[in-house]
């Protein structure tokens, strides 16, 4: 069967330039968040928010919950992607990054379509669930704390309708994944997820390996 395709900076060049519609609000918010320390880093790639808006027009989202916000790139792109009705309901551990992406928000004209809650997402999820929440959101992307990872997947999975998809960014986490001598707390959760992942029963999984690793969850009938 045929491997794994290496992306040179030319091969991925032409991807971009025969598939990426980033337009003006997107670039310029993507281009302020580069000035942030680490904002090129944790911002997530121009292909991964316009997958996100795809997989929210592809499963006919309208009720989207995430996980970490950060500047509200991804946040802008799950938006714009909903249907008139449709609401993003983002958790962030400061309001500090999501107030740099409101102006980017307004000026696209989808700042009624996304609720900021701010504080640990965990005690956001909870609420969500004690509120009745369970098996409501179509949708959920998790971009935070890769300490939380399982924390956040378990939540994030009883807050699905069945059927509905969990999107998990970073999941290679820049290579540690694999590196022995990487033992940290971000990398052994990011490492001990994947491996649970594979045999949980509870989802239909797909790993993407573009970007820094994205994998697909969806949540099959009956769990």
């Amino acid at each position: 069967m045929a491997g794994q395709t290496a992306l040179s900076a030319p091969l991925l060049a032409y991807v971009r330039d025969v598939s990426l519609r980033e337009d003006a609000v997107l670039r310029e918010l993507r281009e302020e968040t580069a000035d942030y320390p680490m904002g090129t880093a944790m911002q997530v790639m121009a292909e991964e928010g316009q997958l996100l808006g795809f997989l929210v027009r592809l499963t006919g989202a309208r009720r989207v919950l995430e996980i970490g916000t950060f500047t509200g790139y991804s946040t802008l792109c799950l938006a714009r992607a909903l249907p008139p009705g449709g609401r993003v309901v983002t958790c962030d551990v400061t309001d500090r990054w999501p107030a740099i992406g409101r102006p980017y928000w307004e000026r696209a004209g989808v700042a009624d379509r996304i609720e900021v809650r701010i504080g640990d997402a965990r005690d956001t999820l909870a609420g969500l669930l004690a509120g009745g929440g369970a098996d409501t959101v179509d949708l959920a992307f998790v971009d935070a704390d890769k300490a939380a990872y399982r924390a956040y997947y378990e939540a994030s999975l009883r807050l699905l309708r069945p059927g509905g998809l969990l999107v998990l960014d970073n999941t290679v986490l820049f290579g540690q994944v694999v590196d022995p001598a990487a033992q940290d707390p971000d990398t052994v959760a990011v490492r001990e997820l994947n491996a649970a992942l594979r045999d949980d029963e509870r989802v239909d999984l797909a790993m993407l390996t573009m970007a820094d690793g994205i994998t697909l969850a969806r949540k099959r009938e009956g769990s």
